[in-house]
Parts: C-alpha cells; structure tokens; sequence
C-alpha cells in the first residue's frame, strides 16, 4: 500500500527483466522495490512492469543528440517513438486536452487571456469598479522561489511579483520584452545579447543590473533547491547554455555561459542554436532576483535565509510585491508603486487558498470571487447551455455565461489550450497488466459526456493534436492505432491481460487512485473505472488529497495511479517530453535531480539509472 513505500524505488529491479516481484504471502505490502515489500496482490507471481523504457531511454537521447535546426526530422521521429512506449507500457493514460474558461463579473475589466493560459496573466491592466483589491482562488501552493516554481498556482502568484526578461502578454503566444529594452543574436545563433531596460528597481530599492541576471540564472543552474536547471543547460528543451559539470554531473559554480558585459548588458552563449531560446526565458524559473539575496550558490552568504526567501518574503520587479502568504489559507500583494511598466489600477490582489469544490463554488456565488475559472466551478453546476459566446479571430469563445445560481450573469471566455490531462502511474508500484486494463476500460467520450460536460477534448496522446509532431494526418493515425479501444469500454481485453498476469476478482490487485481535491472531476473519472474493474481482478480504493500533498508524495515516490495536467508554457513537444526520459523519472532523485514525471520508469532500464 503507498503508505508504507518510502523513496527510494529506485534499486531493486534494474536489468532487463522489467518485473515487479512479490512476495507471495499475500499481505498486500510494500511496492517491490529494494526497502523489500513486495506488493503481495496475486499469490507471489512476478508482474511485468513495463518493456519499453529502454525505446523511451533512447528516443529522449536522440532528441538530445539532434537538438540543432538540421536535426528536426529526427527529433519529430523520436518524439512519436517516445509516445509510442508510453502508450505501449500505459505509463500515463491522457484523458483530455484542456479548454480553459475564465468567468467574470462585470464589476471587472481584464483583459482576455490565450492560450498559453491565464497564470500568465499579470493584473497591473486589471480594474475593478467600486473595488481596490482583486480577489481570486487558487490551489495550494509551498512556496515563492521562482526556481522552485513547477505548477501553474504558484507560478500565478509568482508572475505579479517577479519578471522575466521577456514574456507571452496575457498568456498570448506573442512574445514582447518584458525587462529588456532590446536583443539580438549572433549570426551562427550561438550569442545573445539583452540591453536591459534602464530604471528598473526592485521592491527593496535596489536598480536591475546585469549582476542580478547572472545570480538569478546562476541560482537556476547551481542552487539546491532548484527544480528547473535542465530548461538553462539541456537542449533541445532548455537554452543550451555553455557551462562545466562536476564530477558527479552537477553544474560547476560560476561556469555557465551568461555574463554581464555591463552593467545594462547581458551575454548569453549557447552550445548549439536554440530558435525557441526566447520562448523559454519567458518560464518564471528565469525571473530575475537581486544578486546576493540567498547564500545557496558558491560566493554569496545571503541577505535572508532561503526558507524565509521561499515563504515569508519576495523582492521582484513586478507591479505587486509581497504582503502575507499563509500556506494553505491565503496570499495578497500589494501595488509597487515605483513599477517600471504600467503603474496597477489595483491596490492589492487577494488569493483564497481553497481547494475544496463545494466550498469554492459558495465563496464564488456570495461573490467573494471577482474572476473565476473552469476547475472551480463543479461539474453539477455547469450547464454548457449557459454559454453565449462567439469566437473571436484567435478562436476564442468571448461572450456570456448565465444565469448562475445567484442569478448573476456573468463574462465568459473560452479559450483551446495547450493542455493535457491525465491518470499517471508509479510503474515500479504498478504491474503493467493493471495500467493496461485501465486503459482498456477507460471511455474517453464518456468522460466528456457524462462527467466533463464537453469542457474540453478528448486525448489520446500526450501532445495535442495542434503540437503532433507529424501533423494532423499522423494524429489521425496514431488515433485509429489506439489499441486500447477508441471511446468504448474494452471489457473483454482487460480481463485477458488481467488473468495473463493472475489477477482476479477473488484475488485482485490492490492500487489506490490518488486525486486532487481541487479538481473533483478525476475522483469521479476514478470511480468510474473502479466500478468497470471491480469484477476483473483490480480493487481501486480512491483517494482525495490537496494539490501540493500529491506532488510532495510523487516526489517521494508514495502514489500509485495518480492524476494531474500539463499546460505547455511553450508549444514544443520537447517541453514536456522531458519528464518522460525514464532515468528523469527517478523520485529518489527529485526533486532537484531528476525533474520528470513521478514515474519511476527508470527501474526498467537495461543498464541502472
């Protein structure tokens, strides 16, 4: 049971024999993994893991080793072979592509948000009629440090008060300078050089300088608690930097390619040439932060400790800056009024930390919520009939939605997203057979009839559609090749893969469906399939938990089947496919090391990771 796995299900089952082994007495224990426990669900069998690990080791590989503009056909290649093994070892099971909505009473003025999403939205354009504070709802988050930034919550919050040298506006896949007054590169594309803007302060006073962007990105490349280095030094995923590697493949101190030429100017030197290098600096782990602040890299003692720095204060450059952060309960900034850019309307943004629905759904219809989203309205509150929108030239729905229950109308945007959700499984913790069965019995449409509501799209891959690497045509094909069954409930083939692997009814394999609390509808996705598998040979227990417990207990290696979402911060399957490569899926090494999906798929690798 994931209560009693501990994190380090990295050891016992490397080599080619891709089983998890249990220990045949039935005591349904442990995960089979070196702390000993075998899993004890089917009488001491041996269960095959998974197979393609090695397929998806060695695309990834491919990928990097063909980062420069003349190796796109490979990389495009790669990129189907890596969801190829995904799907033939049904690590992740995609349920549907996003489509955010955004709702709003019209005592606001916000400006409409695209589709790289509105946590990238910053609301110093923001006005509120009557009102000087912004109130919002969001899920729950650890902490403030930029790097250490992974999910769209914290990185929300994060954006009013830190920039980033250039940025996506409102979450439009149209880049503009955010810190920077102008850039250019060199004509092998291996330098760029950032004029900063001049007159840039920071909220404790001090003037940007061409230091502080060296510390900043130094601390993303050399800091311990940062979760993001590899989006400085991979390519093609990140930029490419040029920099030296410890002995035990860190990041040597101070060896990463940025310089400050002055003190307004800022050199970048790549390895390779990276088209998409501004598209990446828009990633929040890039905001730039006063040189010195934090003693956590080589040649700096730190202004303030880094668990002071991550929770209990900010110095950005952004239009907010820091008031109060309580964990779990609640988060304001407040106007900076010496903001170098357009001056807040606002006064303060206020953030109820909630992630129960019911009671999300009350604070929103007594309106203590002044702009909302999908997640946050329930599923038996949406009625799709409610919407009055038209698209707009960017194909976004703009229009109205109502009445609500408190007889409010409110605005109404729908916008396509870049965005993938899904049920994940800890690979080490569960035997193929189970993950495949799961698959077969899952119906996408019926997810999005009967428990979406038709927001959003069914997936059948982890990279949308609009992002195939092959484009539309090798979409539809890999669509028609879904051998779990395309919208229908494959009952026969689960249980033959169940009974191959000695489970059923009688003696089931036991997993539990981790869910967050803040997104009720994967319980109810959970359940559905609990129900199909109750008579075949897998004994689901469903369990709710708060968004940042479920990402802490991932990273420790303590889920089994889990559910969460990818929102593309920049539309390149590179970005994304990442988290796949089976020796980044190692939790023992997260989460500073190893940055992939909480996976453990590295256990199967023919060589140990």
């Amino acid at each position: 049971m994931l209560a009693l796995l501990g994190g380090s299900a990295t050891a016992g089952l490397a080599g080619c024999s891709a089983l998890l082994e249990g220990d045949g007495n039935g005591d349904g224990n442990g995960n089979g993994n070196s702390s000993g426990n075998g899993n004890g669900n089917g009488g001491g069998n041996d269960y095959e893991v998974s197979e393609h690990a090695d397929k998806a080791q060695a695309a990834w590989e491919t990928v990097q080793e063909n980062a420069g503009p003349d190796g796109e056909e490979a990389r495009t290649q790669a990129y189907v072979e890596i969801e190829e093994a995904v799907r033939d070892d049904m690590v992740m099971l995609p349920l549907y592509h996003s489509k955010g909505e955004m709702f709003w009473y019209d005592r606001v003025d916000v400006p409409r948000v695209g589709a790289l999403g509105p946590h990238q939205q910053t609301h110093n354009e923001t006005q509120i009629e009557g009102d000087t504070e912004l109130n919002l709802v969001t899920s729950s988050f650890d902490e403030l440090d930029p790097i250490m930034s992974t999910d769209t919550a914290s990185s929300e919050v994060i954006n009013q008060m830190y920039e980033t040298l250039v940025h996506y506006p409102n979450g439009v896949n149209e880049i503009e300078n955010k810190l920077v007054e102008s850039f250019e590169t060199s004509e092998d594309g291996l330098t760029w050089t950032f004029t900063l803007k001049e007159d840039v302060t920071f909220h404790g006073g001090e003037d940007l300088t061409a230091d502080d962007v060296v510390y900043s990105f130094r601390r993303l490349a050399e800091s311990e608690y940062s979760e993001r280095s590899n989006f400085l030094v991979d390519t093609p995923l990140g930029l490419g930097l040029e920099h030296e590697e410890t002995e035990d493949g860190g990041i040597a101190p101070d060896s990463i390619g940025v310089e400050a030429v002055d003190d307004r100017t800022v050199e970048l030197s790549l390895t390779t040439p990276q088209p998409a290098a501004l598209d990446i600096l828009t990633y929040t782990a890039f905001a730039v932060v006063p040189e010195g602040i934090v003693g956590d890299i080589e040649g700096y003692d730190g202004e303030v400790d880094h668990n002071e720095f991550a929770t209990g204060m900010a110095n950005g450059t952004g239009p907010f800056q820091f008031d109060e952060f309580n964990p779990g309960e609640e988060m304001r900034v407040v106007r900076f009024d010496d903001y170098h850019g357009s001056t807040a309307n606002l006064e303060s943004i206020h953030w109820e930390i909630n992630e129960d629905p019911e009671s999300i759904f009350t604070y929103i219809m007594e309106g203590n919520a002044d702009i909302f989203r999908d997640s946050q309205v329930p599923t038996p509150q949406y009625d799709p009939s409610l919407i009055d929108a038209e698209e707009d030239d960017m194909g976004r729905e703009v229009g109205t939605y109502g009445p609500l229950e408190n007889d409010e109308t409110v605005n109404y945007l729908g916008v396509p997203e870049l965005g993938t959700y899904y049920f994940a499984f800890n690979v080490s913790n569960v035997p193929r057979p189970v993950r495949q069965a799961i698959a077969y019995v899952t119906d996408h449409q019926e997810f999005l009839e009967d428990v979406l509501k038709q927001r959003g799209f069914e997936a059948f891959s982890f990279t949308p559609p609009r992002m195939w690497p092959t484009g539309q045509d090798g979409y539809d094909q890999w669509v028609d090749e879904w051998q779990y069954g395309v919208n229908e409930t494959d009952i026969e083939s689960a249980q033959q893969v169940l009974e191959e692997a000695g489970f059923t009814a009688d003696d089931p394999f036991e997993l539990t469906a981790s869910t967050y609390e803040s997104g009720p509808e994967y319980a109810e996705m959970a359940e559905i399939i609990r129900q199909k598998l109750a008579d075949l040979g897998v004994d689901i227990q469903n369990q709710s938990t708060q968004f940042s417990t479920l990402q802490d207990r991932g990273e420790d290696g303590d889920l089994e089947m889990y559910s969460l979402g990818w929102i593309w911060s920049w539309p390149d399957p590179a970005y994304g496919h990442f988290g796949f490569e089976p020796k980044n899926t190692d939790t023992s090494r997260m989460p500073n090391e190893a940055t992939g999906y909480y996976l453990d798929w590295q256990v199967n690798l023919d060589e140990e990771a």
